[in-house]
């Protein structure tokens, strides 16, 4: 698979590239003995879980800018309602894992998820544009998150 889709999508739209450099450089900046952000304990089975969720959520949102990229909204809108968005609560699990997070972690964890159906509907209007939008509703609602929560 070329590169040139996602290339494509980083110089029209500049501020997705800035938004997934300064996730990498804040997570890989700090250590565990420095980090301000608020530990959450979960059994180990269920730790391996969220983090096999939170890179499922990664590589879709990374499908969806390169369908994005290849003007392909009606599949964007596809992947993100069957993976990110409110109906994708069940197949992650999610009814078991929001009684082991804090208040604040689920309602982002929500939010994620209600923004990613949004932005399927916005996608499916087939107005690139009010999509992209959309789009950096879910990717917000992940960097709040991150930048609040940790597991490790």
């Amino acid at each position: 698979m070329s590169m040139q889709p996602v290339k494509s999508v980083f110089r029209r739209e500049p501020l997705a590239l800035l938004a997934v450099l300064f996730f990498v450089v804040k997570i890989g900046s700090t250590t565990a003995a420095t980090d301000p952000r608020q530990m959450v304990k979960l059994p180990e089975m269920m730790q391996q879980h969220m983090m096999g969720n939170m890179r499922d959520h990664l590589e879709a949102i990374n499908e969806i800018l390169a369908s994005m990229a290849r003007g392909r909204l009606d599949r964007a809108a596809e992947i993100a309602e069957s993976r990110l968005g409110m109906s994708s609560l069940e197949a992650h699990g999610a009814s078991h894992m929001a009684a082991f997070m804090p208040e604040g972690m689920r309602r982002a964890g929500t939010e994620m998820h209600r923004a990613a159906s949004r932005f399927a509907l916005k996608a499916q209007e087939g107005a690139a544009l009010p999509a992209y939008a959309a789009l950096g509703e879910v990717t917000a609602a992940c960097v709040a998150c991150h930048s609040a929560y940790r597991i490790r």
